[in-house]
């Protein structure tokens, strides 16, 4: 078939589940058949499009006090999302984890999108909250993980408006869908996968969406 596989992947960069969701599907394309027809398709989504650009509070604190559990709870949670991120291969260190808004590093996820870079990209930001500590809302941190990626031309992010549309109509996009918690993974325009289900579901779909577009 001529028309590509799309796989729009809503996800925000500050979010546990979408990593591992999006090395879960690395999982299930690897397995596959039609994998060399699949175009994925980086879609903003904002956790709190509210939060702050930083905080002093460490995230099991902001955790504890956002959902009312003790630091210990939100330091076992954070233990327990580690070790599913140890079982794909990625060492996280969320106790050094800066929270904070995270619309910036979605504008440069559009712009990677622009230069064939957006998986690229997706990696290395999840890979700067999740294992190496860096401010993600810090606009020259952005800069600065542009260029280890190959990305051209962030720093006029910060000089004007370029990208927020696109942000902001993939997040319209998404309300319009129903699309409250991310990852929400829609294939081939016909079937939804929300959350980190595993590969193995994901592949599953992955199937069934393929079959449905053969019988069509």
């Amino acid at each position: 078939m001529d028309t590509p596989f799309f796989i729009d992947v809503w996800s925000d960069v500050v979010c546990p589940f979408c990593y591992l969701g999006t090395r879960q599907l690395q999982g299930a394309l690897s397995e596959f058949e039609h994998a060399d027809q699949v175009v994925i398709r980086h879609r903003a989504f904002e956790l709190d499009p509210r939060s702050h650009s930083n905080y002093d509070l460490t995230l099991a604190e902001l955790l504890s006090k956002k959902y009312g559990m003790s630091i210990e709870e939100a330091v076992a949670g954070n233990l327990r999302l580690s070790n599913e991120a140890a079982k794909l291969g990625m060492k996280w260190a969320l106790d050094k984890a800066r929270p904070g808004n995270t619309f910036s590093a979605h504008r440069l996820m559009a712009l990677s999108a622009t230069q064939g870079l957006a998986h690229e990209m997706s990696e290395r930001l999840f890979e700067a909250y999740f294992c190496n500590g860096e401010t993600i809302s810090d606009q020259a941190t952005l800069s600065n993980i542009a260029l280890s990626v190959g990305v051209k031309g962030a720093d006029d992010l910060w000089n004007n408006s370029m990208f927020e549309d696109e942000v902001r109509a993939d997040e319209e996009t998404a309300q319009e869908l129903g699309i409250t918690g991310v990852p929400s993974l829609l294939l081939d325009n016909k079937f939804m996968v929300v959350g980190a289900q595993g590969s193995e579901q994901i592949l599953n779909v992955l199937r069934r969406a393929w079959a449905r577009r053969e019988v069509a």
